[in-house]
């Protein structure tokens, strides 16, 4: 009964509460992004969402698109912005993932979408972390986030989906306030991506 309605009850007046609280300091953030991007404050991205149905992730930007001479992006840490550094380190970019939660596409808590060029590259277990909507934090982000391997986040990810209760989701919820307030199990102290999964991590 949880996973399959109430849930989503949550997910929607949850999120629609969150947009209101948040408002003036997300109103605050876009604003200086304007200036820092160039007129850019949103990051929009393909990501597969519950049965790999894909759909448009929304971010604060955190990165600006400057590129080198062959007009290629520069690396991830030449082109992080000050402010970008800030609301990543206090995961204020995933903030208008609260939206994709009120259309639908992502629920409060679930595995984190990742990029579509990974679908190709799960293995019968791993295609599991589809089976519920993705989330804006999950089981494998509150137990350990960015600093375990592709294989274990799946794991967490997988044990999520075949255990989804209002205990498993209260607890993710405390264990994601502490781990933000004291930024723990974030490799983004310097800022550092996930190394890119190519089906062997």
């Amino acid at each position: 009964m949880y996973k399959l309605f109430i849930k989503r009850f949550i997910d929607f007046f949850g999120a629609l509460l969150g947009i209101l609280l948040v408002s003036p300091i997300l109103l605050v953030v876009i604003i200086i992004l304007l200036f820092a991007n160039n007129g850019k404050p949103f990051f929009f991205q393909s990501r597969p969402g519950k049965k790999e149905e894909i759909f448009k992730i929304i971010k604060l930007k955190s990165m600006n698109d400057k590129k080198d001479e062959k007009g290629e992006l520069l690396p991830f840490e030449q082109r992080i912005t000050t402010i970008g550094k800030f609301i990543r380190k206090y995961s204020l970019d995933e903030i208008p993932q609260l939206f994709n939660v009120l259309k639908g596409d992502m629920s409060l808590i679930g595995p984190r979408p990742l990029l579509v060029k990974y679908l190709p590259l799960y293995n019968a277990e791993q295609k599991k972390r589809h089976d519920v909507r993705p989330g804006i934090t999950g089981w494998a982000q509150v137990n350990g986030r960015n600093t375990i391997s592709w294989n274990q986040k799946f794991e967490l990810d997988v044990w999520y989906t075949k255990n989804v209760t209002v205990m498993t989701d209260v607890k993710i919820v405390f264990l994601t306030i502490k781990k933000v307030l004291f930024k723990e199990d974030i490799n983004s102290g310097e800022n550092i991506n996930m190394p890119t999964f190519t089906g062997n991590n």
